[in-house]
């Protein structure tokens, strides 16, 4: 329904962004599930199209400068207000006016976002010792000019846990984005062409949301009565600015300590490896948001949710992880050519720790939904002290001293959100073992199977060893689970297929 604008007498509405009724919670939240992550499947089928067309046009030097904007982007990117949109979700009534006033707080904060950066772009560019990130920054600035037309209407269609507009929205994206830079390496923009694909992919993006969610409303600058909404927006921006440090820290240390061609392999393998926990697991995180909260609401538990969440992401992400750790040099000589052989072993490194990086992500949606994000706010202050520490001290080993730091920041990291979420959910950290243990042994069984099949077959192809090693590693591992643990199977598809969640035994 469309928001009510507020009587002649401005007093504001209570708009109807809450479901109707809770009845199929279950089926809605699937449809949800197969349109956000579905789309985003289809949508990164076609990014990674375009990326390793355009990898081969590009040098990784292009990519080490374009890494260096991603930072101060990333940066600054905590002060853009999009928590306070996401407040909106976790609350139970949301009215007119409280739709206005986070408008009104994205403009303020973005526009000053905009400017700042405009003006700082120099001085970044001095520390980097790149005066073309100068240039590069003051252009990207456009970027968060278009955040308030895609925080709001984001939230306003996520709290009714509908996905399909947004799922169309980033399909159409990918195909703006992959033209664009596609077009543009093609005729020799270089660096150039990274620096506009996104900015054309968040313009059609905002307008996109903007008319899916029929967001017609006006910003309002008073906000006065809008406590609940700076107190929870406000813990959630000082966790993303904890996650900023942890997250961008490799490359802002790195920056200074290696050279454009070692930065832009570390940044390439670094993407590689987080496609999946940085492109496939925000989508389950923004539909298991508002369904956690709507669980919470009701008064139901939220363990069971949880528990079939956790293992279906290891279930998923585990095995593409463990079967790149074990292929990455023929994956990358296949998908990215000769020129990035040396990226290889740092693909292969990193993607050891991602398993890890997966489940800890997947945590903070149910106890955000809880209203209490306070465990969020710790663990990711956890993060952005173990990170920077041990990237600090890798550094000074190459790229391969960052990935070793991964190896031990990525663990810790897990166990101690593990420790805070675990108890406020309802679930025992022996539960959650004995459920995950089956995968951790399949992907031992694929790692075995693969290993033998690559001694046996000797030094091949890079595209024949994936054509023959990757279809050997699925069907070890899908065999192993399925007569290993038919169960497991069948309880991780009921939860897809049936109408209603039922209870899992603590």
């Amino acid at each position: 329904m469309m928001p009510q604008a507020p009587d002649s007498l401005g007093n504001a509405a209570t708009i109807e962004t809450s479901p109707s009724d809770h009845s199929g919670f279950s089926a809605r939240v699937r449809n949800a599930m197969a349109w956000r992550w579905g789309t985003q499947v289809l949508a990164q089928m076609i990014t990674w199209g375009s990326t390793l067309m355009v990898v081969r046009l590009l040098d990784p030097s292009d990519y080490g400068l374009f890494a260096m904007t991603q930072v101060v982007l990333a940066a600054m990117a905590f002060l853009n207000g999009y928590s306070f949109a996401t407040s909106l979700i976790q609350a139970k009534d949301v009215e007119t006016k409280q739709i206005s006033q986070v408008f009104g707080m994205l403009i303020l904060a973005n526009g000053f976002i905009a400017a700042a950066l405009f003006l700082l772009a120099p001085y970044i560019a001095a520390y980097y010792g790149q005066p073309v990130v100068a240039d590069m920054l003051r252009v990207q600035a456009v970027l968060f000019l278009t955040v308030p037309f895609v925080a709001l209407p984001s939230a306003l269609l996520a709290r009714k846990i509908q996905f399909r507009n947004q799922g169309m929205v980033n399909l159409m994206c990918a195909f703006v984005g992959a033209g664009v830079v596609l077009g543009l390496a093609w005729n020799g923009f270089g660096v150039w062409a990274l620096v506009y694909a996104p900015i054309a992919m968040a313009l059609v993006r905002a307008l996109g949301l903007t008319i899916a969610a029929r967001l017609l409303v006006w910003p309002s600058f008073n906000f006065r009565g809008a406590r609940e909404i700076l107190s929870f927006g406000g813990a959630l921006t000082l966790c993303q600015l904890f996650w900023i440090i942890q997250s961008q820290s490799d490359i802002f240390i790195a920056g200074r300590a290696f050279d454009t061609h070692e930065l832009g392999l570390y940044s390439e393998a670094l993407f590689l490896t987080l496609i999946v926990t940085g492109r496939f697991l925000p989508p389950i995180n923004e539909v298991a948001f508002p369904a956690y909260a709507e669980l919470h609401q009701l008064g139901k538990p939220l363990a069971p949710f949880f528990l079939r969440t956790m293992r279906t992401v290891l279930l998923v992400t585990a095995p593409i992880y463990v079967g790149l750790a074990l292929t990455a040099d023929a994956a990358v000589g296949t998908l990215f050519g000769p020129k990035w052989s040396e990226m290889a072993p740092i693909a292969a490194g990193l993607a050891i720790a991602m398993p890890a990086m997966a489940l800890q992500i997947v945590c903070s949606p149910a106890t955000n939904a809880m209203g209490s994000p306070r465990i969020y706010v710790t663990t990711s202050a956890i993060g952005a002290v173990v990170y920077p520490l041990v990237f600090l001290i890798g550094v000074a080993y190459g790229p391969m001293g960052l990935v070793t730091a991964w190896w031990i920041a990525a663990p810790t990291l897990l166990l101690a959100t593990l420790a805070l979420t675990l108890p406020a959910v309802g679930l025992t950290f022996g539960k959650l073992t004995t459920e995950l243990a089956p995968v951790a042994l399949a992907c031992g069984v694929m790692a075995l199977a693969v290993t033998a099949a690559q001694a046996a077959i000797g030094h091949i192809s890079p595209p024949a060893e994936l054509l023959l090693i990757v279809p050997l590693g699925v069907l070890t591992y899908g065999a192993t689970i399925w007569f290993g643990w038919p169960s497991l199977v069948r309880e991780t598809w009921s939860m897809l297929r049936e109408a209603k969640i039922e209870p899992v035994p603590a």
